[in-house]
């Protein structure tokens, strides 16, 4: 037993068809930045280097092609910071390049987080007609008083608007909604959700807010409702929402049937994403390891270093003990889990390899094991830290 056991440690890793890759592109700026954000977003200034940023992004594409040469993208996702802040222009150029300098796939779910405010839900329109099919509203509230507690520029009509002017022009779009929020009653966190649904959203998503480090509320924390209050809260919202058809599909995503984000479904299902942009991440699956990448944070030196032909700030293989402990990190949060296929295929290591894991949490009414699924119980996903903790320890 332990001379299988430290075989197993010992082999190489070996992948054969690498996991489906997706395009993260970061945007950096924001009309301001809210207390609660620990992104790497900064506030812009009167005017943003969008052209130099733009072509900044086409060279680090560049740069990474031999990466991903041959691989079919299926999906692109512009995250931020605000997005939506770029011009149309801006956004036509960018993927007229990924199309010429990736395999993107005719049918790729390409999506842009935007903001409620009155100028960027002006331009849905046209970012639809430059090939976005997917938009993520970042409303949070439609209540003025959370919005103006959230450090929010807009206000519930600018909410009401934008979320309207969505539905218009995507078939496919997300609302953004937080709960828990200073001051707020069970009854409005339930209002909230109300309202989103009145504009037929096909996908939402609901999460808690929680004071990040390095955020203006970890330095001055407002009242928040009790975690009682929340639990509640939580409860609530996922009945409410499943009576309104909507499967609870990832801890904090609902979507109507099939129309669960794809891309995001590729980091939780731990497939590969090249992230460019200001502080980028990347996940990629080479022949015979994982490889981590993170692009340089600040605006203003990633600019630099893309220049100098150096977009990479930090790059390491993951090491092999680690991988089990980061598929599960994403996976568990699926409430459909993951095969057992899957675990083999991403990790390159056979399910034996945590096998005294997954009993131990199974006993203890944390996962529901079957040959062909691995899944959290609901009291798993309640307790999806307690769970995780198995893992990584």
């Amino acid at each position: 037993m332990n001379q299988n056991r430290s075989s197993q440690a010992d082999a190489p890793l070996a992948f054969g068809q690498p996991p489906p890759l997706s395009l993260y592109v970061h945007i950096p700026w924001c009309r301001a930045k809210c207390p609660y954000c620990d992104f790497n977003s900064h506030a812009a200034g009167a005017v943003i280097p969008e052209g130099a940023y733009v072509a900044a992004l086409i060279a680090d594409l560049q740069t990474a092609l031999p990466l991903i040469w041959g691989r079919r993208v299926h999906s692109v996702f512009f995250g931020g910071g605000t997005p939506s802040l770029l011009s149309v222009a801006a956004i036509d150029e960018l993927l007229a390049a990924f199309r010429a300098l990736t395999l993107l796939a005719p049918d790729a779910e390409i999506t842009l987080e935007a903001n409620p405010g009155a100028i960027e839900a002006d331009k849905f329109a046209a970012f639809r007609a430059a090939g976005v099919n997917r938009l993520s509203l970042g409303v949070q509230s439609f209540n003025d008083d959370h919005l103006k507690a959230l450090g929010r520029i807009h206000d519930s009509g600018e909410a009401r608007r934008a979320a309207r002017l969505a539905s218009e022009h995507f078939a496919h779009f997300n609302l953004d909604l937080m709960y828990g929020l200073p001051g707020q009653t069970f009854a409005q966190a339930l209002a909230d959700v109300t309202t989103a649904l009145a504009f037929a959203p096909p996908h939402l998503s609901c999460y808690q807010l929680t004071i990040e480090p390095n955020t203006r509320f970890a330095a001055l924390p407002p009242a928040l409702p009790e975690a009682d209050q929340c639990a509640d809260m939580q409860d609530a919202i996922e009945e409410q929402l499943a009576a309104a058809a909507y499967g609870n599909y990832e801890i904090s995503a609902f979507a109507r049937p099939g129309e669960a984000c794809r891309h995001n479904l590729n980091y939780w299902q731990f497939g590969d994403y090249l992230g460019i942009g200001a502080g980028a991440h990347a996940k990629l699956t080479l022949p015979d390891r994982v490889l981590r990448q993170m692009r340089w944070k600040r605006p203003e030196a990633y600019l630099d270093r893309v220049s100098a032909g150096q977009p990479v700030q930090e790059e390491q293989q993951v090491a092999k003990a680690d991988l089990p402990g980061e598929f599960l990190m994403n996976a568990l949060r699926l409430a459909d889990g993951f095969a057992p296929s899957l675990f083999e295929q991403r990790t390159g290591q056979p399910l034996a390899t945590i096998q005294r894991q997954l009993q131990s949490a199974a006993a203890d009414g944390l996962l529901d094991l079957k040959p062909r699924r691995i899944a959290p119980t609901a009291h798993g996903r309640r307790f999806l830290n307690v769970l995780l903790a198995r893992f990584l320890a």
